[in-house]
C-alpha cells in the first residue's frame, strides 16, 4: 500500500477517535490538558496494537486466503466503512458518559480500534509490511484525538457524527481502489 493510501486509511480510522474526542471536548471541562494527553496516547496505542494484531492474525491465515485476498481486503474495508457511516447516521446524541473513568476510556480505546484490527488483517492479506502503516495509524489516532477534542471544545455539536460518515467513506474508497487495482492489473 502506498503512503497516500496509508495516510487515507489512518485518517479514516482516526475518525472514530475524532468523534469520541469531539464529545469529550464538549463534556470535559476540568483537567483538560492531562485528559486529552491521556486519551490521545491511549487511542494511538490501541489503534497501533490492534493493527499489528490483525496483521499477525492475517499473516497466519494468508496461505488459506491468498487466492481471495483482494476480495477479503475490499470486503473488510467496505464493511468497516459502511459500519462507520451507519454509526454516524444513528441518533445517539443523548448519551452522556464519564470520560474521566479509566474503564470508560479503555472501552472507548478498544471500541475505536476494532476497525484497525480489520485493516491490519487486510494489510496481511495484501502482503504489505505493518510497521509503517501501524505507526501512521497510531500517530493519526493521536492527532485526530487532539483535533477532535479541540473542535469539540470550540464548536460543540455542529460537527457531531459527520466525522464518522467521512471516515467511513474514505475506507470504502480505499477498498474500491484495492479491488479495482486487482481486477484491472
Amino acid at each position: 500500500m502506498d503512503l497516500f493510501s496509508i495516510i487515507a486509511v489512518a485518517i479514516g480510522l482516526g475518525m472514530d477517535c475524532f468523534a469520541v474526542c469531539v464529545a469529550a471536548g464538549i463534556a470535559v471541562k476540568c483537567g483538560r490538558v492531562p485528559f486529552i494527553i491521556r486519551i490521545a496516547l491511549l487511542f494511538g496505542f490501541f489503534q497501533t496494537a490492534m493493527a499489528v494484531l490483525g496483521w499477525a492474525g492475517g499473516s497466519v491465515l494468508l496461505s488459506w486466503i491468498e487466492p481471495y485476498d483482494h476480495w477479503v481486503a475490499s470486503a473488510l474495508l467496505f464493511f468497516i466503512g459502511l459500519k462507520m457511516i451507519e454509526e454516524g447516521l444513528s441518533d445517539e446524541s443523548g448519551k452522556v458518559m464519564n470520560f474521566h473513568s479509566l474503564s470508560v476510556l479503555l472501552i472507548l480505546a478498544v471500541a475505536t480500534s476494532i476497525d484497525a484490527l480489520a485493516v491490519g488483517l487486510s494489510l496481511a492479506v495484501l502482503q504489505d509490511p505493518i510497521f509503517i502503516p501501524a505507526l501512521v495509524i497510531g500517530i493519526g489516532a493521536c492527532l485526530m484525538s487532539f483535533a477532535g477534542f479541540w473542535i469539540g471544545d470550540r464548536f460543540g455539536s455542529i460537527i457531531g457524527s459527520r466525522a464518522e460518515i467521512i471516515g467511513g467513506g474514505v475506507l470504502i474508497i480505499i477498498g474500491a481502489r484495492i479491488l479495482i487495482e486487482h481486477l484491472i492489473l
